[in-house]
């Protein structure tokens, strides 16, 4: 109904994660709300299996909630355009579509700190021992960038943080994610944890 009233096109419902691929897979939507919680197939299992990597996949929001799902880095790293908790209010929703359909990742700063760094502590795979292994081809602003998207930060934020148009930072987060085969700000964020670049709770600049 909130999708609806503000112009967007449903295309189809699912009560699980099995009828949310077939739906999919028929309609070809441009965007996917999908819960984590379901039954038959849970929302990160049906997140890794609609994103191949192809641009065919459908971007997808994921809609969780902070305090009790533990699920969310894992979305992510399925290939999830972004989140949504689920107090978000209507117009929130409606923008949240609307940013990722036009190829944007969602990333709420303050609750992407909050997540990405409560989600980093998990145990995962070993970090390498150069923690700037496979930013190499980085030049020293962008991989400044990089270190600020991970931590949260808008471009408005990067803009005023590095004394750059925001034309200008969306040009070297654009660079960033070309040269780290990257396909999005939430891929970015993942990357920058995973490879050691940013650690939780750091606020300041690589040094």
């Amino acid at each position: 109904m909130i999708l609806a009233a503000n112009g967007i096109d449903v295309v189809g419902e699912a009560a699980d994660g099995l009828a949310a691929i077939d739906v999919v897979r028929r309609t070809r939507p441009d965007v996917v709300l999908m819960d984590i919680r379901m039954p038959d197939l849970d929302g990160l299992e049906a997140t890794g299996r609609l994103v191949t990597g192809t641009p065919e996949d459908p971007c997808i929001i994921i809609l969780t909630t902070f305090d009790l799902d533990e699920y969310v880095y894992a979305a992510l790293r399925a290939g999830a355009a972004g989140f949504l908790l689920k107090d978000i209010t209507p117009e929130h929703l409606v923008l949240a579509v609307r940013t990722v359909r036009s190829g944007d990742a969602l990333l709420a700063p303050a609750v992407t700190r909050r997540l990405v760094e409560r989600f980093a502590r998990r145990p995962g795979p070993a970090r390498p021992t150069d923690p700037r292994r496979g930013v190499a081809g980085l030049t020293r602003r962008e991989l400044e960038v990089l270190h600020l998207v991970a931590q949260g930060l808008s471009n408005t934020e990067l803009a005023a943080r590095l004394f750059l148009s925001e034309a200008t930072v969306k040009t070297h987060v654009a660079r960033v994610l070309a040269k780290l085969g990257l396909r999005d700000r939430v891929q970015a964020v993942v990357f920058a944890y995973e490879t050691g670049l940013v650690s939780p709770g750091e606020t300041g600049p690589p040094g």
